[in-house]
């Protein structure tokens, strides 16, 4: 991560060379890390398939399954499509509900400008057969505003919600205002039917028109991870900042951030504040780019019960993973001294995996608890 791309001229989140210093990695006692598959190639997402199967995204534009053993194979490459350069690329993933069944795979990338049509990012449906997408099955889902020549803030994460809609965070396109006008769809959260078409009952569907009544959430900078609880719903967004913090924001239907009005707290009932922010720097407390985000409800607990609920943050610069109380609001520290992490996942079998930039080379690393 360049940083000077992302965070104003003072740091930058997803132009992406590792360049923090980091020491030896740390957990709570009773707690180990391994790894689970190395040589990924710049990764931005991943995602596990119902059938637990792991998929991770690579910036380039290929979509990697990991395999037994540590090895990887190529669901996916459409790096011929994908513009890569600074923030934008293949950046999200998510498989459709019904998937067991329809086999749907959804995307988030940057589509490249070809002939007289702009770069811009967009969302496509794949379907899977096995290991692979079939061929010619590619479907756009959302075309989304045509990008500046600033390369940062994307966003790029996509998820399903309990009530079976897509969600799509977008970033503002390093241009704040456009995080405050229902006339584009940069700087927001959006919610779509998975067909691409628009939920009616949208909070700004009968204020904005086109495709703008997806809009879900305004007033976010460059929201490049969320998380949505299983069975309640509750949605936690993390933007990152500019010059001064970074926010966990809870999403709510009609919700206005504050950007590029503010940053941080705010006492302005016109917006929301943060369920949690904190301030950029350098130490196990602070960062500049928070990224990796998952709520730990697992189908089989393997951590201890205090766990249950919590919600796991990271921050790529800092390197630490941290854990947020959803009930109660509290923050406590739980990894430190990963390596530029940029995605956090809860699997079935309640183990926490991270996904790793790296220096180098990208790796996923899984943690586990080793107590009784």
């Amino acid at each position: 991560m360049v940083l000077c791309a992302l965070l104003a001229s003072v740091v930058a989140v997803l132009a992406f060379s590792a360049n923090s210093a980091r020491g030896a990695a740390t957990l709570p006692p009773n707690f180990a890390r391994s790894q689970v598959v190395g040589g990924l190639a710049s990764p931005t997402a991943m995602e596990f398939a119902p059938d637990g199967r792991l998929f991770v995204a690579e910036q380039r534009g290929t979509l990697r399954v990991v395999k037994a053993g540590g090895n990887l194979a190529t669901f996916l490459d459409i790096s011929g499509r994908v513009h890569s350069a600074g923030e934008r690329g293949l950046l999200g993933v998510a498989f459709d509900p019904g998937f067991p069944n329809n086999h749907y795979v959804y995307l988030y990338y940057t589509q490249r400008a070809t002939g007289t049509t702009p770069a811009h990012n967009r969302v496509i449906r794949v379907t899977a057969r096995g290991d692979r997408a079939v061929a010619g099955s590619k479907k756009l889902i959302l075309r989304l505003n045509n990008l500046s020549s600033a390369t940062n803030h994307n966003g790029g994460a996509i998820h399903f919600g309990e009530d079976g809609k897509l969600y799509v965070a977008v970033g503002d396109n390093a241009k704040g205002e456009n995080a405050q006008s229902l006339r584009n769809l940069k700087g927001k959260m959006l919610r779509i039917n998975k067909d691409g078409t628009i939920p009616q009952y949208n909070p700004f569907y009968n204020r904005a028109t086109g495709r703008n009544r997806a809009i879900w959430t305004l007033g976010l900078r460059n929201p490049f991870s969320f998380a949505i609880q299983p069975h309640t719903g509750k949605m936690f967004i993390n933007d990152v900042g500019e010059q001064t913090w970074e926010e966990i924001n809870r999403g709510a239907a009609g919700a206005n951030y504050g950007w590029p009005r503010y940053e941080g707290y705010e006492s302005n009932p016109r917006y929301r504040s943060p369920v949690f922010a904190y301030r950029q720097g350098s130490t196990n407390t602070t960062g500049c780019a928070i990224t990796g985000s998952a709520f730990y409800n697992p189908t089989t607990r393997q951590f201890p019960r205090g766990y249950v609920g919590d919600y796991f943050f990271a921050d790529f610069c800092s390197g630490w993973i941290r854990r947020l109380d959803s009930a109660t609001g509290d923050v406590s520290g739980f990894a430190t001294g990963l390596s530029s992490p940029v995605a956090l996942k809860v699997s079935k079998g309640g183990s926490l995996y991270y996904l790793s930039r790296g220096d180098g080379a990208g790796s996923v690393g899984k943690i586990r608890y080793t107590g009784t």
